[in-house]
């Protein structure tokens, strides 16, 4: 089995890419609606975050987001707590899923914080989608509804772009152009067990 990470940041297009991957047949594992589940099923989570900000962080089998929220923009240090009790529960869920799909040959992990959150030492091999910045900041502003400042502010609190692809295995080019090409030869490279910047599925 090969585990694919599939990351890009605000706007690149990295979930629609999944999608057309899980169209394919290959399962894909979203980290953030997985985390939103596990942060309420998980008894270590629901442990360690009552430790740290109290019962009230829980109303019955909901969590109480503006607590969470308030103070996880706080700080970084706050946002890196959050994070340590979080992403390793994460991890595990993955790991525990794909072993699950022993038989598959691909299964997708999707992550806008792949690096971020080191889910990159659970995958095999990553693609970034990258996409030019006023793309981007088009389709976010026509997704959530936002100002272009908002989005300008959300893409500057992510990891840069470039380096995202410069430490990617592959990077698909969501700009205008045909996706279906690029995820074919990706699916080539994976099959023939070819990695590597030299192996990019388009060249920026």
């Amino acid at each position: 089995m090969i585990k694919l990470g599939i990351t890009g940041g605000i706007g690149s297009g990295k979930s629609y890419v999944a999608r057309m991957l899980s169209q394919k047949g290959f399962a894909v594992y979203d980290t953030d609606s997985e985390a939103k589940r596990l942060m309420i099923s998980d008894t270590d989570i629901r442990r360690e975050l009552i430790e740290l900000l109290g019962p009230e962080v829980y109303s019955g089998e909901k969590l109480n987001k503006p607590l969470l929220a308030n103070y996880l923009f706080a700080t970084e240090d706050n946002a890196a707590r959050i994070n340590s009790i979080v992403h390793p529960c994460v991890k595990r869920d993955f790991l525990r899923w794909a072993a699950a799909r022993s038989n598959d040959e691909l299964v997708v992990l999707e992550s806008a914080i792949l690096y971020e959150s080191g889910f990159e030492d659970v995958v095999d091999y990553v693609v970034t989608v990258y996409a030019p910045l006023e793309i981007r900041i088009s389709r976010a502003m026509e997704r959530d509804h936002s100002t272009a400042e908002q989005v300008k502010e959300r893409i500057a609190s992510q990891m840069d772009e470039d380096l995202k692809c410069s430490r990617a295995d592959f990077v698909v080019i969501n700009d205008g152009r045909s996706l279906l090409p690029q995820l074919g030869n990706l699916l080539k490279a994976l099959k023939n067990g070819k990695g590597g910047r030299e192996a990019c599925v388009c060249r920026m």
